[in-house]
């Protein structure tokens, strides 16, 4: 367990943010710990929406499970976080 930087580049929030996780979060964690920067503030809530985690500039999504130890991010690498729509994979 140790603190690790990320940024945050969420979906509609025109604001990077410094994100400071645990390495033993998982990408939910990660997504979770993004919103409270963004949504309600600059990003408007989607219920019954998943937010999602992937390498910025990329579109495959990472493992809803996968740690931040085991990912191989580098410190303050980017993120983007995104909605995923119900029943979509």
């Amino acid at each position: 367990m140790a603190l690790f930087p990320l940024t945050s580049n969420f979906e509609g929030d025109f604001v990077l943010q410094l994100l400071p996780v645990d390495t033993e979060n998982t990408m939910d964690e990660v997504a979770a710990a993004a919103a409270v920067h963004s949504v309600g503030r600059r990003v408007r809530d989607r219920p019954g929406h998943i937010l999602r985690v992937r390498l910025h500039g990329t579109t495959e999504l990472l493992p809803r499970t996968l740690k931040v130890a085991d990912a191989g991010f580098r410190p303050t690498e980017t993120l983007d976080i995104v909605w995923q729509a119900p029943g979509t994979a």
